[in-house]
């Protein structure tokens, strides 16, 4: 018997968003138990927060963000880097 793989899908409910959910929906086979987690839920930001996730829309499998989710949001630095607080 095939291990269950639980694939996380965290989401702000906008297009982008949107986009993902259907990617990995499609893209998902038999194996696969996708949910979606609605970051509007204090419960699901939470998670989020724990698993170290600094964008959306964001895909966690098996407790792991996947490797494209990884290392982005905003940064203080890149953002004086583009002029910002800057005269």
């Amino acid at each position: 018997m095939t291990k269950k793989r639980k694939v996380e899908i965290f989401s702000a409910d906008c297009p982008i968003c949107a986009d993902a959910v259907d990617l990995v929906r499609n893209i998902a086979c038999p194996s696969c138990d996708v949910e979606v987690r609605m970051m509007s839920d204090p419960a699901n930001a939470e998670r989020a927060a724990e698993l170290g996730i600094r964008s959306l829309p964001a895909v966690v499998v098996n407790d792991e963000l996947a490797s494209c989710c990884t290392g982005r949001g905003v940064d203080k630095d890149a953002l004086r880097q583009a002029g910002i607080g800057k005269e």
